[in-house]
């Protein structure tokens, strides 16, 4: 099914259940409400974490994975995929079952391989079949720069993952580079074989928990509103930049993203 006759564009959601609420599924909803979508949200694993690292997680059963989204597939109208954690192979290639049958939906991969302090959710077996199995599906992929070097590991250089990153599927690639050692924030959107924009953004003190959520699911969010693919990666990097300007520390590790920053601001 298509977006045709829907009245608010819906986008089915991949990823893990966060019990923090800081990334996952519940940074995906917030950040696809912030662009007028409907969440269609698939659980793919079951996290123990909070706002300092991922303690346990438990991977759902493939066949769970790719049950729970055919059932809404038969049933609505889907805009857009959106990929985040997917913590085994067999959830890979549940995934990869379902963009093989709806190849007209543009999907948006946020490849988690890792959490925010650094604890690896995915061995190379899953990056493996990551790049085998998804990333020719891909319409935008969003690695930051530690994502972007497991994935192309043959690269010497972040220009070179992207140009193998191009190579191996995916239509856009942007490298995000909060975790590089530089004065502002440059992220760098690659296609058709070249770089074809850096984007400059003001280096926000502290670090966030859920912000590669918060970016690829915008993207995904202004892709099913009609934006085509550029001007949807920069309108949600503003976003994103904005929730995180707005962010909060409620708990004892990273601050979260203030995804409904807009409605304070709304209000006042």
């Amino acid at each position: 099914m298509t977006q045709q006759n829907s009245p608010v564009p819906v986008v089915m959601v991949f990823s893990g259940n966060d019990p923090s609420g800081g990334a996952g599924i519940q940074a995906d909803i917030e950040a696809l409400i912030s662009h007028g979508c409907h969440t269609t949200p698939v659980i793919t694993t079951l996290t123990i974490q909070d706002t300092q690292d991922v303690i346990g997680y438990t991977p759902l059963d493939g066949g769970l994975i790719a049950e729970q989204a055919r059932a809404v597939l038969e049933d609505m109208p889907i805009s857009v995929f959106k990929l985040g954690l997917l913590p085994s192979t067999d959830a890979v290639e549940a995934v990869h079952s379902i963009l093989r049958d709806y190849p007209e939906i543009p999907v948006v991969m946020d490849p988690v391989l890792a959490s925010g302090s650094g604890t690896m959710l995915a061995d190379e077996d899953i990056i493996e079949a990551m790049t085998v199995l998804l990333l020719p599906q891909t319409t935008v992929l969003t690695p930051n720069s530690h994502e972007a070097r497991l994935l192309a590991p043959e690269a010497d250089t972040l220009d070179a993952c992207a140009m193998a990153l191009l190579e191996k599927g995916s239509e856009f690639v942007l490298i995000t580079g909060t975790h590089e050692n530089t004065p502002h924030v440059e992220n760098r959107l690659y296609t058709n074989n070249r770089l074809l924009e850096t984007f400059s953004w003001d280096r926000l003190e502290g670090s966030f928990h859920g912000s590669g959520c918060t970016l690829a699911s915008s993207i995904a969010g202004l892709l099913a509103q009609g934006l085509e693919p550029f001007s949807a990666i920069h309108e949600a990097q503003e976003y994103t930049w904005q929730a995180l300007a707005a962010g909060y520390r409620i708990g004892m590790g990273q601050q979260l993203p203030n995804r409904l920053f807009w409605a304070r601001d709304e209000q006042e």
